[in-house]
């Protein structure tokens, strides 16, 4: 597989073009006002579970417009409670999936929540949530759904649940409100990244192929969905180009790296078709907080894998102070 975007050092030296809304910040704040209105506790039911050493929960909190988000959360059975706190966001088409999927977060002494993705959970993972918002035409995928206005995109609605869901898990009495960490892949990075952006209480952040950065440029060089959806919509609605980069400044990684102060494990794959790499260092150049990046050379967009996800879990521990 060759090389489809810039290396090193080009990769180094690139920065992107997207500038930061000059209402980005009330635009955001006035969002998260209006969805904390909602209410924020989160309602817990104990999982019937063959898990003997962890504890499994199916959880279900209020997210934008207050609508019900689901997710699992992971505990170790045995442990000294306040626990420190994973959030883990899903990739694109995924959902929240099967609650013993993902247990190493738990078994090395966190409190584990991975939220359901609203509208998404039918492509290779199953999820529960529903996105019961309309929208605009669009192309198939949420890619376009609401694009023409950032007060209608769709990722204001998912990232406002990923935000909700701290507000819920904190208010957890076994949960340590000052050892937080946000983190995914792909969709979830990107997720992850703007969760990091929006909230101070996240203390450490690791995103991997990030999706959802430098839309500009993802949307023009990405080989493979979803950043095509993007493309095909302009392809048929040629007189919306303006409009749909604009709408997309609201939510492109670039912005929120910017904000975020949290320190951060970036990870980029050097042959990733879905995130180019450019678009992933784009997010890191900007990024505020003491950061730090990994790269895999020869990888496409499944990335580092378990290579990364072991660097991952002994990053936060250190983060976090587990």
């Amino acid at each position: 597989m060759p090389f489809n975007d810039l290396t090193h050092p080009a990769l180094d030296a690139y920065r992107s073009e997207v500038q930061v809304p000059a209402d980005f910040d009330a635009f955001w704040a006035a969002t998260l006002k209006e969805a904390r209105g909602f209410g924020g506790e989160a309602v817990l039911a104990r999982l019937d579970s063959p898990l003997r050493l962890i504890e499994a929960y199916d959880v279900v909190f209020p997210g934008f417009g207050g609508h019900p988000i689901r997710g699992w959360l992971l505990l170790p059975t045995k442990r000294r409670d306040p626990l420190p706190l994973i959030v883990q966001y899903v990739g694109y088409g995924g959902g929240r999936g099967f609650a013993h999927e993902l247990l190493h977060y738990a078994a090395a002494g966190f409190a584990y929540f991975r939220m359901d993705t609203r509208g998404q959970g039918s492509s290779w993972s199953p999820g529960e949530t529903a996105d019961p918002v309309g929208s605009t035409p669009q192309i198939p995928g949420v890619m376009t759904k609401g694009i023409l206005n950032p007060a209608d995109y769709y990722y204001r609605r998912l990232f406002t649940d990923g935000v909700r869901a701290l507000d819920a898990l904190l208010q957890l009495s076994f949960i340590d409100e000052e050892r937080v960490g946000v983190t995914g892949g792909s969709q979830g990075g990107g997720i992850a990244l703007a969760v990091a952006g929006l909230d101070s209480r996240v203390k450490a952040l690791s995103t991997d192929v990030p999706f959802l950065c430098d839309f500009p440029r993802a949307v023009r060089i990405a080989a493979r969905d979803p950043y095509g959806e993007i493309a095909r919509f302009l392809a048929t609605h040629r007189d919306k180009r303006e409009a749909v980069f604009e709408t997309l400044r609201y939510f492109d990684g670039v912005c929120f790296a910017s904000r975020a102060q949290a320190p951060a494990l970036f990870s980029a794959a050097l042959m990733d078709n879905v995130c180019p790499p450019s678009t992933v260092y784009a997010a890191h150049a900007a990024y505020s907080g003491p950061k730090t990046m990994v790269d895999y050379e020869f990888n496409d967009h499944e990335g580092g894998g378990p290579y990364q996800q072991l660097r991952q879990l002994a990053w936060f521990q250190e983060a976090l102070k587990v």
